[in-house]
Order: C-alpha cells, then sequence, then structure tokens
C-alpha cells in the first residue's frame, strides 16, 4: 500500500476518532452521567432519543475510516453517509440548545457539547468537501 496523502490520514484519523468518542460518550452518559447538561425528564427524552442514529453514525464513521485505510470504494461511501449523518446529528442537537438556552449554562459538560457540535458541523462538511472532491482517487476498481 503506497503511503497516503497527509489529508486522507487526517480524514481517517478524524473518522476512528469519531467512532471511538461517540462510543465513549454514550458508555459514560450511561454510566457515570458526567456528560449530562442537565438532568430534567426534557433533556434526558431528548438525548436519550439519539443512541441509534449516534451507533448508525459511528459505525459508518468506523467502515470509513477502515474502508479508505485499505484503499476500498466502500471506504468512500461510509465515509460520506458519516459525515452527512454528523452533520445531521449536530444540526439537531444544535437547534435543541439553542431553542432550551443550554449554550447559556457554565459547566464542563456544556462546553464539552459546544465542543462537540462545532467538531461535528465544521467536520463534518470539511470531511465531505474533501472526499467528494477526492471521489475518483478514493474510487478503486479492484473493490
Amino acid at each position: 500500500m503506497s503511503r497516503q496523502p497527509m489529508q486522507l490520514r487526517i480524514a481517517i484519523a478524524f473518522l476512528a476518532l469519531t467512532a471511538i468518542g461517540t462510543t465513549l460518550y454514550w458508555v459514560v452518559f450511561f454510566t457515570s452521567g458526567a456528560v449530562h447538561v442537565r438532568n430534567d425528564a426534557t433533556y434526558l427524552a431528548f438525548e436519550q432519543a439519539f443512541p441509534l442514529a449516534d451507533a448508525w453514525m459511528a459505525a459508518c464513521a468506523l467502515f470509513g475510516a477502515i474502508g479508505l485505510g485499505r484503499q476500498r470504494s466502500w471506504g468512500l461511501l461510509f465515509g460520506l453517509l458519516a459525515a452527512s449523518s454528523m452533520v445531521f446529528l449536530a444540526c439537531m442537537d444544535v437547534l435543541f440548545n439553542l431553542n432550551e438556552g443550554n449554550y447559556a449554562i457554565a459547566s464542563v459538560a456544556m462546553s464539552l457539547e459546544i465542543g462537540l457540535n462545532i467538531a461535528l458541523l465544521a467536520g463534518g462538511m470539511l470531511l465531505i468537501a474533501f472526499l467528494w472532491s477526492h471521489r475518483r482517487a478514493l474510487q478503486h476498481d479492484s473493490d
């Protein structure tokens, strides 16, 4: 396998980090609750609607990272699916946080939430732009 360009290695690392980070977030959410921004019924019901969708995103990110790393066409597909899921899920989260006034909450959990919102929105959009603009190079006929 030839040495991969730096941008592709960053994309692969971002996808892998997203898969691992998402999994860890939900482990913490359901065990210690340290990532809870609030503890009321509305917030918890909203957050508890996300695990299945986040699992889809994390699985796509994992398959995207593996596929791109192995130079397989399906890596491009799963990378794009993951990136689109990142943007969609982050948009849902941002709108909820704006509607609920959560961005005014000064806490470590809210700081983490803001970081995740920014990383998934910006990272997802940048990943889509990168993967799509390099799609020909990332599609391999040997699949």
